[in-house]
């Protein structure tokens, strides 16, 4: 049996579905312990109406919850006051269940109320005989209002840890995508950085050497220009980044690009990841470079966790001011897990952002999952 089908997430049509499912065959047993049990001062037909009007709506319990447990609640409570064969309120138990798990809580909702009222019965039953066999109404009444009291608190509980874990995802979200803006500024001030630093050795060198060698001077004022204008494009991408903790210390190794990414592959390969790179890009720009490998790096990362043992496709292409990265694996094509969006999607979301480019994620129709982002790198107007 597949594991993976009790871990997913199931869609809404699908516990549609499910609960259509649960309805019927609830149904069908009350139906068979009627039938076992008839009372010959009721019409059959009457007890039958009744067991479907207090079971049948649950199968859309889902589309409207409160209409549904009002419908299976006035059923039960007639079940129960014309001495039909009633279920002791678990229909009403179950469908207010969702009631309390999708509508809103009001405020000065007396919750707590609820619990000691529902904690109450349960007390009262105890005292009174053995759970589960009630003598008379009232007993029948109690016992409804302990497990509906109980359904209610137990939707609430999961209503607020649902929230509570959106919650948390929203700001391990926020988190990432400063977290991941950061590190871009440091890195494209690491570029800049590392242009300056070549233009003020040119300039030294024609000043130097104008006088007597004007060719070599001249040499060095293209190189100047050139560079110059690189580092203000990159300038202008930096703009509009997140830039702080000044103070961190910078990593004093050589910024990663195109030909690194065998050694990316490499990597994966040692985690069952087979790679094919496909690079036909040169020239690129030092900052679109180190974002073209950390997307690869991001992704590949991805195909490690999710999908390896598998195969995975690279290819970087770079051509009219655009560079395009493409990666595609064979695996199972499952990439976001409950919490959420993983936070490598959003890392590289913030990289193509901060080109103005454009980034697609999700299953191939071919099969396993594929990631394709556009970065223009053409310089700012």
């Amino acid at each position: 049996m597949d594991d993976s089908l009790f871990l997913r997430r199931w869609s809404h049509d699908r516990l549609v579905r499910l609960d259509a499912v649960a309805a019927a065959g609830y149904a069908v047993v009350l139906l068979l312990f009627a039938a076992g049990s008839p009372d010959p001062a009721v019409s059959a037909w009457a007890e039958y109406l009744v067991l479907a009007g207090m079971t049948l709506p649950l199968a859309v319990r889902r589309l409207w919850p409160l209409t549904v447990f009002c419908a299976v609640l006035a059923t039960s409570l007639a079940s129960v006051l014309l001495g039909l064969v009633h279920d002791r309120f678990a229909a009403a138990a179950f469908a207010i269940y969702l009631v309390a798990l999708t509508r809103p809580r009001p405020r000065g909702e007396p919750t707590l109320a609820i619990g000691v009222c529902s904690a109450v019965a349960v007390l009262l039953l105890s005292v009174a005989g053995a759970p589960g066999q009630p003598v008379n109404i009232a007993g029948v009444l109690l016992e409804g209002v302990a497990f509906m009291g109980g359904a209610w608190i137990a939707g609430r509980a999961v209503r607020e840890r649902r929230a509570h874990a959106v919650r948390s995802a929203e700001q391990l979200a926020d988190r990432a995508v400063t977290e991941e803006r950061l590190r871009i500024a440091r890195e494209l001030h690491d570029v800049v950085a590392h242009s300056m630093s070549l233009i003020a050795v040119k300039a030294g060198i024609a000043n130097h050497v104008a006088a007597a060698r004007p060719e070599e001077a001249a040499d060095a004022l293209r190189v100047i220009e050139v560079t110059s204008r690189g580092a203000l494009t990159e300038m202008r991408r930096l703009l509009g980044v997140l830039r702080s903790d000044l103070d961190a210390p910078s990593d004093l190794t050589p910024s990663p690009g195109l030909t690194d990414l065998s050694v990316l592959a490499g990597q994966a390969a040692m985690a069952g990841v087979r790679v094919e790179l496909d690079v036909r890009a040169t020239g690129l720009p030092g900052g679109v470079e180190l974002s073209v490998y950390r997307i690869v790096q991001e992704a590949l990362t991805n195909v490690v966790r999710h999908a390896a043992p598998a195969r995975c496709r690279v290819s970087v292409e770079a051509s009219a001011g655009e560079v395009r990265v493409e990666v595609a694996d064979d695996g199972p094509g499952e990439r976001v897990l409950p919490g959420g969006p993983g936070h490598g999607l959003i890392g590289m979301r913030e990289r193509v952002a901060v080109y103005g480019g454009s980034l697609t994620a999700g299953r191939r129709p071919e099969g396993g999952f594929g990631i394709s982002a556009r970065l223009p790198y053409g310089e700012a107007p």
